[in-house]
């Protein structure tokens, strides 16, 4: 047993040093080292319509939980239920589970791999010795059956000599991360489809309340003019137009009630339930969002904040690794193999020293001609490093054009929303002095009917403008990405 046990040390001595001796061997890395492309985020120094608002790079605000700035409890509501809810963000999580199952995958096969076997081998071979005939001359057999009792360990290491192992765990990382990052981006969508969801809701909520407003005013307005027919006082024609406008605008309301209930029906699916299931939403959104200016930072910090652009990169990153890969399978591959074990005829001998016994094989494969494969191979991978540089260096423009497009969209619809309130208080006012004068027949009906128009749509155009408002600002908080869950 003393000498069994020498053995067994001396075998496991033997392959750790050889292990030792291939790990130090193998820090040779063949292929290049990512290194971030300059975009046009590194070399514009300042949004062109940033206007008021901060571009220190170190002043910026943190944009997590930035929806509770809008003072909207149920928005908050909203956007919990669909981050719990939510099947697009569940399948992206699962897609996160997979590349980190892929990476831990990767990893493993760096490692040495430990395998542990025991055969049992029963063979029968027929003889025929040499003056075995029988006394009639017919020649006769032996049979011999033998049994082989074999438990054995084996350990197997593939020698990372030129980094490829080493490189395809780096691309399995980049991968991963990226899958990280696409799911953020996603969870940045939803948040601002579902915030979005909201402020259209409450926009037809407005318009809802207009369009009925208008239509008691006109239920009034007829039964006036009705009054005013029986006495003689207008002629029929103003009775024919004021029904048919208090008829429109009934019409009106259905073709609102139908966006409310589709508008709904689209804030169901974002929250993972069934379409038709919500209720009316509390008007307890303001007009207006809180347009106070909020520090924007400068371009460059897009590249580490939007959740979109990190994934651009990272998949530019995995690329760069894999080109390392199909360089590095041009070179040998060199895999060390031992196995230690037990070989006997009896089961009762199997432990036993004289039945020990250990082998070491190393195994070298040196590829010579694949017909070009592998020298394709590597300008394949090249070639789709580059079109991955170009998809980065786009992402990071659209980017910076989606922040310029809230900043511009903000500013410009202050300004409308300014002249849409002025061309509302003309507009009411115009509307009562006609309806003053046409009381007094000193206007015809037709001119109350025009100031009425007018005054709907300068009135809608105001809602709807609010309602832009609100959207500008998400998309502005959209475009600047940041961390969206994080607590505040």
């Amino acid at each position: 047993m003393k000498l069994l046990i020498q053995k067994t040390t001396r075998f496991t001595v033997e392959v750790l040093i050889t292990t030792a001796i291939c790990l130090l061997v193998s820090g040779c890395m063949v292929g290049p080292n990512y290194k971030r492309p300059q975009t046009t985020a590194d070399t514009a120094p300042s949004y062109i319509y940033a206007g008021r608002h901060s571009q220190d790079s170190n002043d910026v605000a943190g944009a997590g939980r930035w929806w509770e700035r809008f003072g909207d409890p149920t928005t908050t509501q909203l956007v919990s239920q669909a981050l719990e809810n939510n099947y697009d963000l569940k399948a992206a999580a699962a897609r996160v589970l997979q590349a980190q199952a892929a990476l831990a995958e990767t990893k493993g096969r760096r490692l040495p791999e430990i395998s542990a076997a025991f055969n049992r081998t029963m063979t029968r071979t027929t003889t025929f010795p040499p003056g075995s005939y029988s006394p009639f001359g017919v020649l006769q057999s032996e049979v011999i059956k033998t049994r082989t009792y074999t438990p054995e360990f084996s350990i197997s290491y593939v020698l990372d000599l030129f980094g490829k192992l080493k490189r395809l765990e780096q691309a399995a990382w980049a991968d991963m991360l990226g899958a990280k990052a696409n799911e953020y981006a996603l969870t940045n969508s939803l948040i601002a489809s579902v915030i979005n969801a909201r402020i259209n809701i409450a926009t037809i909520q407005q318009q809802l309340a207009i369009s009925r407003a208008n239509t008691e005013n006109w239920q009034k307005s007829l039964e006036i003019i009705e009054r005013r027919y029986s006495r003689g006082l207008v002629g029929p024609l103003d009775v024919r137009l004021a029904r048919e406008n208090l008829e429109a605008s009934k019409a009106s309301e259905i073709i609102v009630e139908l966006a409310m209930a589709k508008a709904q029906n689209a804030l169901d699916v974002l929250l993972g339930r069934q379409p038709g299931l919500s209720r009316q939403l509390p008007q307890t959104l303001p007009e207006l969002p809180d347009l106070t200016p909020i520090p924007v930072g400068v371009p460059a910090l897009l590249l580490d904040q939007r959740p979109d652009v990190m994934a651009a990169e990272l998949a530019l990153q995995s690329s760069s690794e894999q080109i390392g890969v199909s360089i590095a399978q041009l070179f040998p591959d060199l895999t060390l193999t031992g196995s230690m074990g037990w070989r006997s005829n009896k089961s009762d001998d199997v432990f036993v020293n004289e039945a020990w016994v250990y082998s070491t094989v190393f195994r070298a494969i040196q590829p010579i001609f694949k017909g070009g494969q592998l020298k394709a191979r590597v300008d394949a991978t090249k070639a789709r490093y580059a079109e991955l540089a170009a998809n980065y260096a786009g992402t990071v423009l659209t980017a910076l054009r989606e922040v310029e497009d809230a900043l511009v969209r903000e500013q410009l619809l202050q300004r409308r929303l300014r002249a849409l309130q002025a061309r509302f208080n003309e507009a009411v006012a115009a509307e009562k002095l006609a309806g003053q004068r046409y009381l007094r027949g000193v206007e015809r009906l037709i001119t109350v009917l025009e100031t009425e128009r007018r005054r709907r749509i300068a009135e809608d155009e105001l809602n709807n403008v609010k309602g832009e408002l609100w959207t500008s600002r998400v998309d502005l908080f959209l475009a600047l990405g940041g961390d969206w869950t994080a607590d505040s």
